[in-house]
């Protein structure tokens, strides 16, 4: 049997050569040339590419030739294909308590912890009541009991975005699965040197102490992470230069991430090939079709970010040292899970998160784009991917997704087999014509007002 190393190393460079080879023909995506990436991207060898890992250097090193192969160009003050960021992992104690009045539940009794969990905090805590997470009340500590299902997401994306530092959870099903409790909980992770920002911890209770610990809520809550191990390791981002013929006319960015969530504690693998394999193929195949053919007017940046599944540290250290001056890139498309599609969605199409925040996805429709607005607002996933990173910069910024409440979102079924190759394909196809007028228009997106998001 050959070592794992040299059977990685055959399968990239075997995959590198074909698609090299069609270069000069036709700018048409091919669905055998999606499912040889998906292939790679989201086989045993990577081992659900987890973030921050040897097996995501591995992925950012595929995408990389890929690029070369295509014959992209190293990015404006980079030597070479990829960008790596120092992280600081920090990993909880498997030790950490929740005291409520006179109701205490440690991990070794049941509590979840399902992110953060590092810093010590107490305060007063708020009960979130009704079923729409846009009332949720504005406190450090709320206690949340959520409908059954992924739609938990949005919850938690409001109780963060309302400057809340822990979260308490009603368990579901859903939150049961989702949650190993024999475990130490999930690692903390920070881009090094980066600013210190306030913690965000997320915990799981039982339904029958959580309904105790409501009925105590007035009293406070105070939370004891115990010690933690910290240590530190890297990041690493592909990215891939195509130069423009005007340099005044701006840059295009197109991206997606290229992490998962690796392997379980047991041994399972996560393969990821929807989230977000598959937008790392739709950039391959992207950067193939719009490297075919002449020179565009702008120049176009194809990137795949590591650790968005750990916080969006990819994309946020691309945002802080890009490669070409932020002013000058007149927009972001972001591709996340393509893999599968929506059914309440027309045949074919895609939804774009915040569509209605600029003119950036009316104006790739009205050239052909299979794509159309967000059917899950309450969901907040413009906040979610990448694109917000940028966003946040001011970059118009969005992402598009096949389904983005897919029933396999983190789950074992997130497989190879259980993607719609055609389904991605045809979506893929239906993004290089916009995209290529685009790079060779005069049109720049722009923000609708209030559309821009602003920092917290």
């Amino acid at each position: 049997m050959f070592p794992r190393r040299i059977v990685i190393a055959a399968a990239a460079l075997a995959l590198v050569a074909a698609p090299a080879l069609a270069q000069t023909a036709p700018a048409t995506v091919d669905p055998a040339w999606v499912a040889a990436h998906q292939a790679f991207l989201a086989g045993d060898a990577l081992r659900g590419r987890g973030s921050a890992t040897h097996d995501e250097t591995v992925a950012a090193a595929y995408v990389a030739a890929q690029f070369q192969g295509f014959g992209l160009q190293p990015a404006p003050g980079m030597d070479g294909y990829t960008q790596t960021a120092a992280v600081i992992r920090t990993t909880p104690s498997g030790q950490a308590s929740l005291s409520i009045g006179g109701v205490t539940l440690s991990q070794r009794d049941g509590l979840g912890l399902l992110s953060g969990g590092e810093t010590a905090l107490r305060g007063r805590v708020e009960v979130a009541t009704g079923n729409d997470p846009a009332t949720l009340p504005a406190a450090e500590i709320v206690m949340i009991a959520p409908p059954e299902g992924p739609v938990v997401g949005g919850w938690i994306s409001a109780a963060f975005r309302q400057g809340s530092r822990l979260v308490i959870l009603r368990e579901t099903a859903t939150l049961h699965d989702a949650v190993s409790r024999s475990s130490a909980g999930r690692p903390g992770f920070a881009l090094a040197g980066a600013e210190a920002r306030p913690s965000r911890t997320l915990v799981v209770v039982p339904a029958a102490v959580y309904d105790r610990m409501t009925a105590m809520a007035g009293t406070g809550a105070v939370w004891e992470p115990g010690p933690a191990q910290v240590e530190q390791t890297v990041t690493t981002n592909a990215v891939g230069w195509l130069p423009g013929t005007d340099p005044d006319a701006g840059v295009i960015l197109i991206g997606a991430h290229l992490d998962h969530l690796g392997v379980r504690a047991d041994g399972t693998i996560m393969h990821g090939a929807n989230d977000d394999a598959s937008g790392t193929t739709a950039v391959l195949e992207l950067a193939r079709a719009l490297s075919s053919g002449e020179p565009h007017r702008r120049g176009i940046l194809f990137v795949a970010y590591g650790s968005e599944e750990i916080g969006g540290l990819g994309s946020s250290w691309f945002g802080d040292h890009p490669p070409v001056p932020l002013g000058e890139i007149v927009a972001n498309l972001a591709i996340e899970m393509i893999g599968a599609q929506d059914p309440r969605m027309p045949d074919g199409v895609m939804m774009m998160t915040g569509f209605d925040r600029s003119n950036f996805g009316a104006a790739l429709r009205d050239q052909g784009a299979l794509i159309a607005p967000d059917l899950y607002p309450e969901q907040n996933f413009f906040e979610r991917s990448d694109n917000y990173q940028l966003a946040l910069r001011g970059v118009v910024a969005h992402t598009i997704s096949g389904w983005a409440v897919t029933p396999t979102y983190h789950s074992l079924e997130d497989t190879n087999a259980n993607l719609d190759i055609p389904f991605m394909t045809r979506a893929i196809q239906s993004l290089v014509g916009p995209l290529r007028w685009l790079a060779d228009s005069d049109f720049v997106p722009e923000w609708a007002p209030g559309g821009r998001p602003e920092r917290r």
